[in-house]
């Protein structure tokens, strides 16, 4: 058995990038390859450390998962050639098995070599009882790996309150908020404006299409003002079958009038935004490419300026749209903007709240725990939860899917009512 898993990981390197190679082309066997190459080392380095670890009599059990997990990974990555949603067999036997053995692959490969001269220390100082403790800790990377199948498959259901500022950090930072995680908060003196945002579903392996529709159903459910999708639908799966997001969308159509979406980054990718587009028209979902509109409220109009994603220019183009679209007086106004790195170019006082998502709430951190910090919280970009700039605020969304690195770890996906408070003071 321990043959077969090294046989296996030498066919996956060599056979899947050039049969990927061959019937997609270069770009995505380079990116088979490279997947491989982050995973594959990382798997061999563990496996040879669990070794050390189990009792002889396991040896041939722990050989057979890593064998399952290597294949899993080849097959998923080779499905991708010609990609589709699958089954949920598929899914569960193939694409989530291999997914999770390439994320805790590529975190046992990271921690070896963090760890490695601290071990290289205490082997030159002859602390073998401190290296025999600390062979432990290597079992970390793959248990994360596998507890984290269930902070990737269910998003955290929320009441998210947020209040709207006269005032605010003359540098976009990070704002308390008022969040409730699976429990209802005290009613308001006056109604606030009810929004659900739906952000990155990342329609795949994932996010199948009645997963996102009961989501979606949940969400209508709590009655809502407005429905509000930041962008970023599809997943290289979603993207080839047509018709999935048009079914996958449809509980919106209970909501006519209230619906508005933009486009993310990935909904630029090649055939995916025909696929977007028929997604959200067919649902009587409004599209908003760089231009605004007025739907009034149970408290009062709104006007939602909705802009398209660019990948440059983010400052030229947010400020032309501003400009094109000015504030109307007595009116909530909300921008739309996929990528929140665009916030800091929001003049200050020009909006009362942007709507982003992208970051997938930085996908990596200690959220579950209660704490914000996240991979991306020393980073240029707003990660997840409610900023400010001066009397602007930023609601950045966790998001409900995922695209990318394949799982997320401590960071919980979000099913979030948001509810706007004005701020009389």
């Amino acid at each position: 058995m321990r043959l077969l898993f090294w046989a296996l990981v030498a066919l996956a390197l060599v056979l899947v990038p050039l049969y990927a190679w061959r019937l997609r082309g270069r770009q995505y066997a380079t990116f088979a390859l490279v997947i491989l190459v982050i995973a594959l080392p990382g798997a061999v380095a563990m496996h040879w450390r669990y070794l050390d670890l189990v009792a002889p009599t396991w040896r041939v059990m722990l050989d057979a998962v890593f064998a399952y997990g290597t294949a899993a990974a080849a097959i998923h990555l080779a499905s991708l050639v010609t990609p589709q949603l699958r089954r949920q067999a598929f899914r569960w036997a193939i694409s989530i098995p291999g997914m999770v053995f390439v994320a805790a692959s590529a975190l046992g490969g990271v921690w070896l070599l963090v760890l490695l001269p601290l071990r290289a220390v205490l082997a030159f100082g002859g602390a073998t009882e401190a290296l025999d403790v600390l062979r432990w800790v290597d079992v970390l990377p793959f248990a994360v790996a596998i507890v984290s199948v269930v902070t990737s498959s269910r998003p955290v259901n929320e009441v998210v309150r947020v209040l709207l500022g006269k005032d605010g950090p003359s540098e976009v930072r990070r704002v308390p908020v008022e969040r409730y995680r699976r429990r209802s908060p005290a009613p308001l003196a006056e109604r606030p404006l009810r929004i659900v945002q739906i952000a990155d579903p990342h329609l795949g392996p994932w996010q199948p299409v009645r997963k996102l529709q009961a989501l979606i159903e949940r969400l209508m459910e709590q009655e809502p003002d407005l429905v509000l999708l930041t962008g970023d639908f599809l997943t290289m799966e979603g993207s080839a079958t047509p018709g999935a997001l048009v079914e996958a969308l449809r509980p919106l159509r209970r909501m006519p009038d209230r619906c508005f979406a933009i486009y993310g980054n990935h909904d630029h990718d090649r055939g995916a935004r025909a696929e977007v587009y028929a997604g959200i028209e067919a649902n009587g979902v409004r599209l908003l490419v760089d231009e605004d509109t007025v739907v009034e409220t149970p408290v009062g109009p709104v006007q939602i300026v909705g802009a398209d994603y660019v990948g440059r220019g983010r400052r030229e183009h947010i400020r032309t749209i501003l400009e094109r679209c000015p504030r109307r007086p007595a009116h909530v106004r909300i921008l739309l903007l996929h990528d929140p790195l665009g916030f800091k170019h929001v003049p200050i006082g020009d909006v009362d709240l942007t709507l982003s998502g992208h970051t997938h709430g930085g996908q990596l951190g200690l959220v579950s725990f209660g704490f914000d910090w996240t991979v991306l919280s020393r980073t240029r970009w707003p990660d997840h939860g409610l900023f400010g700039h001066g009397s602007n605020r930023l609601y950045v969304h966790r998001g409900s899917g995922f695209y990318g690195f394949p799982l997320r770890i401590g960071v919980p996906g979000e099913a979030s009512m948001l509810e706007l408070v004005c701020n009389e003071g």
